[in-house]
């Protein structure tokens, strides 16, 4: 009989200590994909499915392939993954070829040697993050003492998932208000010199740059880092 309690509890006790926000987005969807497939002994491949902008897509798998194979549940907007996210309960494809929910689904993942998958809704109070999917190469290999275990890792990795998401949603937002920042800075930079060259008031020199933007087609920012340049004596980039 195969002993769980202690390689599942060091997998989880991995994913606690994991610190989000060292490493990129993708990569820290990676670490979890893996620890999934790790935790269930027989599962070849592990991914995570996510929504960006409304769409779900495998946000990252353990192996290339498993991309291919969850397009085609996409493309037919039907398939293990969807519904464990829509419905928030776990479905398990004993055989992709005999499963008869998901026909487009189960036929290319046949192709492709994938025979049973799990996929479980990645929760985090109450409401879908997403699912997280195991492929094996084994007919009828999933049992539902392995869709239990996938199912109290699935739990800790939601967590992980959100915390990942939010800080770098966060992050890329911090960066786009230090963008727009700097942006704003050097157009009144810009602004300032026209108004002392060409004797106009501020609505003016910003008219002059706002034309100029509009004539060559190059953003307000670049026209201004641009007059900036001149003005300073750097050569414009």
């Amino acid at each position: 009989m195969r002993h769980v309690d202690d390689p599942f509890d060091g997998i989880v006790a991995s994913m606690a200590a994991f610190v989000v926000g060292r490493q990129p987005l993708d990569q820290t969807l990676t670490h979890v994909a893996a620890l999934a497939r790790d935790a269930v002994a027989g599962a070849d491949y592990a991914a995570v499915t996510t929504l960006r902008d409304g769409r779900a897509e495998t946000t990252v798998a353990t192996d290339p392939m498993i991309t291919e194979i969850d397009q085609a549940q996409y493309d037919a907007d039907s398939g293990p993954c969807l519904d464990a996210f829509r419905t928030a309960e776990t479905t398990r494809m004993v055989s992709t070829e005999e499963d008869e929910r998901w026909p487009d689904f189960g036929r290319v993942a046949a192709a492709h040697g994938v025979h049973s998958t799990v996929s479980l809704p990645l929760l985090f109070d109450g409401d879908g993050v997403g699912a997280l999917n195991l492929y094996s190469r084994r007919h009828r290999h999933f049992s539902e003492a392995d869709e239990s275990l996938a199912a109290r890792f699935a739990e800790p990795a939601a967590a992980l998932v959100v915390n990942a998401l939010l800080f770098w949603e966060a992050r890329d937002l911090a960066d786009n208000l230090q963008t727009a920042l700097a942006g704003r800075a050097v157009i009144d930079q810009a602004k300032g010199i026209l108004m002392g060259q060409q004797r106009v008031d501020a609505d003016a020199a910003f008219d002059m740059l706002r034309r100029a933007s509009q004539r060559e087609n190059v953003k307000l920012r670049d026209i201004a880092q641009r007059v900036v340049d001149r003005a300073t004596g750097r050569r414009a980039g």
